[in-house]
């Protein structure tokens, strides 16, 4: 197997943009720097921060970023600013006054409810299981709950998508509670200015 090494640098520092650079490739695995961080190897099919890995041939990769398909040689990078300030959500109240929406959490669908209390984005962990996410670098945390302390895992989602707005490496807390929706909590929301207007909600990406 050879493997091409090249110097990468990141140019672009737009807020929301995502840049990724291919820096090589090792036999069917893309080497890819994700807005400048430290390179990440990548079968088909995987992906980090949005970006999935389509096909890889000897000197270039087929990604997906924000839903788009990209072709990279080896040396090249391309920014996505799909997620840029002012991409937006309207999410409606059911009778009971509660916010839900449809969404993604790392490419896969989800039913989320608004939820202002929490801290963080929370799951359960075998909603966690379904959608296939990596505990194992999680950080153990004690919770608070109305049944007294138990324990959580906080960790991190490669994309939350609601609507038009889709953000990055955001924090999240998986529990053994069970839950019937994904907690949206204020990991994601305080990344959006909200306005309500009786039944409706409109999120509005900020950065």
């Amino acid at each position: 197997m050879r493997i091409f090494a090249v110097l990468f640098f990141l140019l672009a520092n737009v807020a929301g943009a995502v840049d990724v650079g291919l820096a090589g490739v090792i036999g069917s695995k893309a080497i890819l720097v994700i807005d400048g961080g430290s390179p990440r190897t990548l079968a088909v099919g995987e992906q980090h921060s949005g970006i999935k890995v389509i096909s890889v041939r000897s000197d270039s990769v087929l990604l997906e970023i924000d839903g788009k398909q990209r072709s990279l040689k080896v040396g090249q990078n391309v920014t996505s600013t799909s997620s840029q300030e002012g991409a937006t959500a309207r999410l409606m109240a059911d009778n009971a006054g509660h916010f839900f929406a449809n969404g993604q959490i790392n490419g896969r669908l989800v039913k989320f409810i608004v939820d202002t209390g929490a801290s963080n984005i929370s799951l359960s962990a075998s909603e966690a299981k379904r959608l296939g996410l990596d505990l194992s670098m999680g950080t153990r945390i004690a919770l608070s709950t109305a049944n007294g302390t138990t324990a959580g895992l906080m960790i991190k989602l490669n994309s939350v998508k609601v609507g038009e707005i889709t953000v990055h490496n955001i924090d999240a807390v998986v529990t053994e509670q069970d839950m019937p929706f994904v907690l949206l909590g204020m990991s994601f929301l305080n990344r959006t200015s909200m306005e309500r207007n009786g039944d409706v909600m409109i999120l509005k990406q900020r950065f």
